[in-house]
């Protein structure tokens, strides 16, 4: 069923506004990744060996960070980051098994050497596996346990339906603050921010607030050990990224802000790691306790609970329609104008391209023309899955 509901509000009208963003060298961002390329590896592998996807779950990452040594002038790593991946999955089709301990260590290996600086997966990684293949309650043997190829699911295969009840939501535009968090996390992650600081951590964490027209940001990244001689350096340095990120604040039209750099040199102490994360001295990351689909933590936005990552992209509507919500949205916002909010509630069992309900919100929108570009989208869950399988989609 589909609402068309008109409503101009948006989150710049409130008067106060909190926005946060967890960057990809956070413990939590890295899981989600993680999470999510073991679906992509295990996936490939399904197509390319067998010709379908085998049912599968790995969202239920763990990251427990390693330890390491670190004083001005040096880091290293002296305890490995150790990753544990729960779920559920297939282990062969037939007689043929499938490299799932290999698949999974390739994937946190490809993604912790793309967020960190200096990480060497055999010295820096142990992957641990808590997968199984039993059955779920009414289903058939053949989901984890497939006899041969045919019980594999190819892509774009018609008539599947929803694995779950799952209750999602997407908006656009993004507001000038979560332009400018989300902003701050792109730019100094970039690969151009890396090649002019390469002393620069990855485990970034960006928060903002605005009070009416008064913006407030708080940055906190860490610099690598083995780069930074002495506290005076430190300083130094912070105060030159802090200058260009405030230059960045500015080009987007924001006049009346205040930044924080690294709240923790308060206490006298600098923000060294050894590889440019938490994760270094033995925090813990997990998914889905970070950012959502858009990139981040809204508490003042609709804003599902729904732990994407790694999830099973051919049937499960907690991951599929997430995408589709967020997408389906700044369709909406670009087309019609105005504030754009789209919200999709599933039922397990319901057929993908036949959501429950589907409500949209917009302050000029055409009916017939909106419910048109609507349906378009939902019918187009297949592509999604082929998307997140062949080339991958952000999650967070």
């Amino acid at each position: 069923m589909l609402s068309i509901e008109r409503d101009s509000r948006t989150v710049e009208d409130l008067p106060y506004e909190l926005v946060e963003r967890k960057g990809v060298g956070h413990p939590d961002t890295m899981c989600d990744a993680m999470a999510e390329r073991m679906s992509r590896y295990y996936s490939q592998h399904c197509l390319k060996e067998f010709g379908g996807v085998a049912h599968h779950w790995f969202d239920k990452v763990t990251l427990y960070g390693g330890g390491a040594d670190t004083d001005y002038g040096r880091g290293t790593l002296t305890s490995p980051y150790r990753v544990m991946v729960f779920g559920k999955a297939a282990f062969r089709v037939g007689g043929v098994g499938i490299p799932v301990r290999e698949l999974m260590f390739r994937a946190a290996a490809d993604v912790l050497g793309e967020v960190t600086t200096g990480f060497d997966a055999a010295r820096h990684l142990v992957v641990e596996l808590g997968v199984v293949d039993h059955q779920g309650s009414g289903r058939g043997v053949s989901r984890y346990q497939p006899a041969s190829p045919q019980d594999l699911v190819p892509l774009r295969s018609g008539g599947l339906v929803s694995n779950d009840t799952n209750l999602l939501h997407g908006y656009a535009p993004l507001s000038r603050l979560e332009t400018a968090v989300l902003g701050l996390e792109n730019l100094i992650n970039g690969s151009g921010f890396k090649r002019r600081h390469a002393d620069s951590g990855w485990d970034v964490k960006v928060f903002g607030s605005r009070r009416h027209e008064a913006f407030s940001l708080v940055v906190n990244m860490p610099f690598l050990a083995a780069h930074i001689a002495s506290m005076d350096q430190y300083l130094e340095r912070k105060a030159v990224i802090q200058k260009e990120l405030e230059e960045y604040v500015a080009s987007l039209g924001i006049r009346d802000y205040h930044m924080l750099m690294n709240a923790t040199d308060r206490n006298g102490r600098p923000y060294l790691t050894a590889l440019g994360s938490v994760a270094d001295t033995g925090d813990v990351g997990v998914v889905g306790r970070g950012n959502r689909v858009n990139g981040l933590i809204t508490p003042m936005r609709p804003m599902s609970i729904e732990a994407p990552a790694g999830k099973n992209p051919l049937d499960h509507t907690g991951k599929i329609y997430n995408v589709l919500a967020m997408r389906l949205a700044r369709e909406v916002h670009e087309q019609f104008g105005g504030p754009a909010q789209v919200h999709i509630f599933t039922s397990k069992e319901a057929p993908l391209e036949h959501p429950d309900e589907v409500v949209v919100t917009s302050p000029e929108a055409d009916g017939a023309a909106l419910r048109k570009l609507v349906e378009k989208a939902v019918a187009g869950s297949g592509d999604l899955t082929v998307e997140l399988i062949e080339t991958g989609i952000t999650l967070w």
